[in-house]
């Protein structure tokens, strides 16, 4: 175990574990979700999607995939719970909410790019 998991401001074992079967079925179910899209996409209506419909869904799976995979890389290196900016603990809450969350809620608030997608 890393000294993450032993740290009392970090989630404890148990919250761990939780977290990262939570992060394997979303990875699992994204995954199956774009090879149903894939699959889709092939067929001669697309199944029933518009192209550039299949090709955005597509898309958003992809990047969910990433941030799982990047979620449970960051578990086994022991940094997953710890946020990416200030690196402070990130509250359990968040995490149950955002698993695949790198920041905590304010460091969050303060990037450019969440800035620009709110305005």
């Amino acid at each position: 175990m890393t000294a993450a998991l032993h740290d009392a401001t970090h989630p404890s074992a148990e919250p761990m574990e939780l977290l990262r079967a939570m992060l394997e079925e979303q990875f699992a179910v994204h995954t199956a979700r774009l090879t149903q899209l894939t699959v889709y996409a092939r067929l001669p209506r697309h199944g029933g999607y518009d192209p550039r419909t299949l090709d955005g869904l597509a898309e958003s799976s992809r990047q969910r995939i990433a941030q799982t995979a990047h979620a449970l890389k960051r578990m086994s290196e022991g940094t997953y719970g710890t946020c990416a900016d200030c690196h402070k603990p990130i509250p359990l809450g968040r995490l149950r909410a955002m698993p695949h969350a790198t920041n905590c809620a304010f460091c969050e608030r303060r990037r450019p790019e969440t800035l620009v997608n709110e305005g």
